[in-house]
């Protein structure tokens, strides 16, 4: 009896042990936040919904370029321009995003090698839309955060899609020093009149840089008015400042910290 009970002991004790180790394997998994925006790209790369908002987005912004053009003569004397971003608003970077969600190996985020290949794709109605407005004598400003060193490799990719205007005048990138776009949207609208902003994120028009989660939400619904007037917003659910305002803008928290903060904000029944 009393062998049988020591064996019975030893089976349990083993059992559990494994147990343990099991779960301290799982615990342990090293977190893949590469792995987490699967779905995000996803969503981005292969549902006709996300087409659909592009080309939405687009179409209404030529009709906002026609009422401008029809009522021209009541605004200012200034040349008429608009303003876009250029990553995820003309241009798509998901292939790289991709990379990153299947291998889950490297910084993500360390677009240069990638801009410097210059092979980013047009996203739907983008230049539809922008050679139409070239065709009516509009302004065309790509600002985008994207280094002055890849000035050059930024310009060579719109030129390879088609985009016009895009030249060295007309491509503002982020200047040493220099937080956010306001600066050169004010640059712009020293001598233009700023009729259109496009982006897929609210850093891309005025007043969001910087703000919490919380200031975000209650910032656009202060301009719920402009969102499809003046403000065109496209859709990017794989990266942005939406993301950093989880972090507080800090986006070198170790992954585990980030999946926490991510968890905490979402909002259960």
């Amino acid at each position: 009896m009393k062998k049988w009970f020591s064996i019975c002991v030893t089976i349990s004790v083993y059992l559990g042990c494994c147990s343990y180790s099991k779960a301290q394997t799982v615990q342990g998994t090293p977190v893949k936040l590469h792995e987490q925006n699967t779905m995000s790209v996803l969503w981005f790369q292969k549902s006709g919904e996300a087409k659909a908002l592009y080309y939405q987005g687009y179409n209404l912004g030529k009709l906002r370029l026609d009422e401008y053009l029809s009522k021209k003569k009541n605004r200012t004397n200034l040349k008429p321009a608009i303003v876009l971003d250029i990553d995820e608003t003309i241009l798509d970077n998901s292939p790289y995003l991709a990379s990153y969600a299947v291998s889950g190996n490297g910084n993500p985020f360390d677009w240069s090698k990638w801009f410097d290949r210059a092979e980013d794709k047009p996203l739907p109605g983008a230049l539809e839309f922008l050679n139409y407005a070239d065709s009516k004598g509009i302004e065309i400003y790509y600002i985008t955060n994207r280094f002055e060193a890849q000035k050059k490799a930024t310009i060579n990719n719109l030129q390879k899609v088609g985009a016009p205007q895009a030249d060295g005048e007309h491509v503002l990138l982020l200047q040493p020093g220099e937080k956010g776009k306001e600066s050169r949207r004010k640059y712009v609208a020293k001598t233009h009149d700023i009729v259109l902003l496009f982006g897929d994120n609210l850093g891309d028009f005025s007043e969001f840089e910087g703000l919490s989660v919380t200031e975000r939400i209650k910032k656009t619904e202060k301009y719920k008015d402009s969102w499809g007037s003046k403000f065109i917003m496209l859709p990017n659910p794989m990266y942005g400042d939406w993301e950093e305002a989880i972090y507080n803008y800090d986006y070198r928290k170790r992954d585990e910290e980030k999946v926490k903060l991510r968890k905490e904000i979402l909002e259960t029944r």
